[in-house]
């Protein structure tokens, strides 16, 4: 079955490097878009980054753009969300998910599979 694993997070000081890993199985990842999400109690999940199959493409969110990138290595059926100059408001859970198609969304309805999360904490 398909399973998604996350890792990494932490407790981090602000404007370090933090970086998670989400781990797939149980499907050929190198098919799929992956992208990452965050969660603030209260809402819904807010869209990270997304990132096409064959990882020539990416798209992030403008409050982490220029601070966050989602490489992906295909052959270990990994993605990452790299975390540079992290800030209080990016203290979340964080999430990777699988999106059933070539490309990615910022809608966290065209995902099919989550991992379960991986919380991040930054300290002023």
């Amino acid at each position: 079955q398909v399973q998604l694993v996350e890792s990494g997070g932490g407790l981090v000081q602000t404007g370090g490097p933090l970086r998670l890993s989400c781990v797939a199985s149980g499907y050929t990842f190198s098919r799929y878009a992956m992208g990452w999400f965050r969660y603030f109690p209260g809402k819904e999940r807010g869209f990270v980054a997304g990132i096409t199959p064959d990882g020539a493409s990416t798209h992030y969110a403008d409050s982490v753009k220029g601070r966050f990138t989602i490489p992906r290595d295909n052959a270990k059926n990994t993605v990452y969300l790299q975390m540079n100059n992290v800030k209080p408001e990016d203290t979340a859970e964080y999430y990777c998910a699988r999106r059933p198609k070539d490309t990615y969304s910022d809608n966290m309805r065209e995902y099919d599979y989550w991992g379960p999360g991986t919380q991040v904490t930054v300290s002023s």
